[in-house]
């Protein structure tokens, strides 16, 4: 019982994140550049071709952050924001050290294990999957 309140809690704040980060992508919201300053940004990265990655990332972060809010398909969620998590830290993150103060990779390492733990356990009894009767162990 205790474990599947905190597995809700854990959902909420991690697909919250990143409902909020792929909004800024995609569209703007929350001061965030939007899908064409993030294909600018992709661009000066190297990352090709630059806006479709940009509307990939976008969508994985904000998608996944949904399906993790809702409890649905929660592995498959979570890998896909573990997968843009990686890309961030390799592109950007890795050469900046640890420290999220000098824009290291600190940040995304804690999401990555949130979201690995998702993949590990799944979504707890108050998530979609579970009134649905999807289990994935």
């Amino acid at each position: 019982m205790m474990e599947d309140i905190a597995l809700l809690v854990l959902r909420l704040v991690l697909g919250g994140v990143f409902v909020a980060h792929g909004a800024q992508k995609l569209f703007g919201s929350f001061g965030g550049p939007g899908i064409e300053g993030t294909t600018g940004f992709h661009e000066q990265l190297g990352i090709k071709p630059a806006k479709p990655m940009a509307i990939l990332a976008g969508l994985a972060e904000f998608i996944g952050g949904i399906l993790v809010i809702a409890g649905f398909l929660t592995p498959l969620a979570a890998l896909a924001l573990i997968g843009v998590m990686v890309v961030a830290v390799l592109s950007v993150h890795l050469k900046n050290g640890f420290f999220a103060a000098n824009g290291g990779y600190e940040f995304n390492l804690v999401l990555v294990a949130v979201a690995a733990t998702l993949v590990l356990v799944g979504s707890g009894a108050y998530g979609l999957d579970a009134a649905l009767g999807i289990f994935w162990n």
